[in-house]
């Protein structure tokens, strides 16, 4: 037991010690994941959604496009919320401040519905996972953010409804955050996993206290440590990292590991 725990604490803290964005592959209950921690107070960690033409961008290469004349590119991407037939997010999103659609907050079909789900928020370089119904009650004011559900962990409790078992298995991800807002962990299945795993790779792999669902089944993950640029369907909001776009042979002998 001593050494489970251990085992568990390690994983935890080993983020908070790691230097720069670091994308690698872990396993847990016999599946596959892909994960990117980032630090937010070091890393320059956005979201996207509509280009200056107005249009939503709907593919990491057409955020690199409107990046590369700044001298920038993306250092890793992933899809951040669910989204209409016409890409508009569904919920709350924030952009640079500004709000682009409004927080939900009743019980609703579907996944995002399924309450408590939760908004990712990034406010002074901080992210945290919150909510909605809190959010709304303490008027919070983020950076960028984007609403999703439902909460896979919330305070380290996973989401009430999740079963052990279920049988409805997708590709999926979303992101954990740690108390101080100082990490924040994306996360994309390999391999088709149900709720409750997916949910408990955040809480007992990673030992972090809160994450949110962004989407299954159309879930993407751009990582260039890991060579890897999922193709598909137009999507909604992004989330990523910016960085310099500079050519000085990147990661050469492959991401360290947060933990074993």
């Amino acid at each position: 037991m001593i050494q489970k725990w251990l085992g568990a604490a390690l994983l935890a803290l080993a983020p908070l010690s790691a230097a720069g964005l670091e994308c690698r592959a872990q396993q847990f209950r016999g599946a596959a994941y892909s994960l990117c921690v980032v630090h937010p107070p070091r890393e320059d960690l956005r979201l996207f959604y509509r280009a200056p033409d107005g249009q939503p961008y709907g593919q990491f290469h057409r955020i690199e496009a409107q990046l590369a004349p700044q001298g920038l590119r993306l250092g890793f991407a992933m899809n951040a919320g669910m989204y209409h037939r016409d890409r508009r997010p569904v919920g709350l999103y924030i952009e640079g401040g500004a709000r682009h659609s409004p927080l939900v907050t009743r019980a609703g079909p579907g996944n995002f519905g399924m309450l408590p789900n939760g908004v990712f928020c990034l406010k002074n370089r901080r992210a945290h996972v919150i909510e909605s119904r809190q959010f709304a009650a303490q008027s919070r004011r983020c950076d960028f953010a984007s609403q999703s559900g439902p909460l896979l962990v919330q305070g380290h409790a996973l989401h009430p409804r999740l079963i052990p078992g279920g049988t409805s298995k997708f590709i999926r991800n979303g992101v954990g955050t740690n108390a101080a807002g100082d990490v924040a962990v994306f996360v994309i299945s390999d391999q088709p996993v149900n709720f409750h795993d997916f949910a408990s790779f955040f809480k007992d792999a990673l030992g972090l206290p809160d994450a949110l669902y962004f989407d299954g089944n159309v879930s993407r993950l751009f990582a260039p440590q890991l060579n890897r640029n999922d193709l598909g369907f137009d999507l909604g909001p992004v989330v990523g990292v910016v960085e310099p776009a500079h050519d000085s042979g990147d990661n050469p002998g492959g991401p360290e590991k947060i933990a074993d």
